[in-house]
């Protein structure tokens, strides 16, 4: 995990560079307003907060492992563990993503959670920034939540690192300004021109849609897809966001004293 913030720097610096070089959207500039608080978000989630909890996560997955091997529940003993890399790679990617679909769906319906994902949709300029303006909760709720299957699987260490890897790679070009097309394969893979429609403001296409992060499948399959190929959302945001502070500091603190 010391690597972790050596990769995450490379990537970042690679949607810099690619913004520049393919921008979706060409009047947008680099240093627009608030980059210097998004780019806070970044350390404190991408660097700082993901390796504090990175080794608090791992000491309470290894009590919990005990108290449920203690209790007859055997973890990780499954076929998975026998397999060639590619395979327990696909299938790890497969569960943790459909994991993280049911995790962000229950994000936006749960008016608890909602209030600090509300944090995230408050962006209102999209960029490879945005994937990491959230809320330090969401990382807790993510890996509450996906523990327990993802422990099960039995993944080999290299299988989930990479794994972590392609989430990343793909959550910035989510939310990066790219002029790209998947063609046919926007239908299975999640892309910057869909991701946007999920930070639309209005109501269009239901409140709540898009949840993919790599895969754009789930959300075709269970009818949560909303993508006008011929335009864009012409406000991001979200219904009533001038509740929401704009400073770090200020945005960090807002959903711990207040609710809904």
């Amino acid at each position: 995990m010391r690597s972790y913030p050596v990769w995450l720097v490379g990537i970042s610096a690679l949607f810099v560079v690619l913004e520049r070089i393919f921008p979706w959207r060409r009047g947008q500039p680099a240093l627009r307003p608030s980059a210097g608080r998004d780019l806070a978000f970044v350390a404190i989630n991408g660097h700082f907060f993901s390796l504090l909890i990175a080794g608090v996560a791992g000491a309470a997955a290894v009590g919990a492992t005990t108290l449920l091997q203690n209790a007859g529940v055997r973890l990780g003993d499954s076929p998975i563990q026998h397999w060639p890399f590619a395979a327990q790679f696909a299938a790890f990617l497969v569960l943790s993503d459909f994991l993280q679909w049911c995790i962000h769906n229950l994000l936006h319906r749960v008016p608890w959670l909602w209030t600090f994902h509300k944090v995230h949709h408050s962006i209102t300029t999209m960029d490879w920034l945005g994937n990491w303006h959230f809320h330090w909760m969401e990382i807790l709720v993510y890996k509450t939540l996906q523990w327990l299957p993802l422990a099960w699987l039995g993944a080999s260490p290299a299988a989930v690192f990479a794994v972590a890897v392609v989430s990343t790679i793909w959550g910035e070009f989510n939310h990066a300004n790219l002029n790209v097309s998947l063609g046919p394969l926007g239908y299975v893979l999640n892309t910057p021109r869909m991701h946007l429609w999920h930070h639309d403001q209005s109501d269009e296409g239901g409140p709540a849609k898009n949840f993919g992060v790599i895969f754009s499948l789930w959300d075709f399959l269970f009818r949560t897809a909303h993508w006008p190929r011929d335009r864009d959302p012409s406000q991001l945001g979200y219904p009533g966001m001038t509740e929401m502070p704009q400073g770090l500091v200020s945005q960090l603190s807002w959903p711990l004293t207040r609710r809904g």
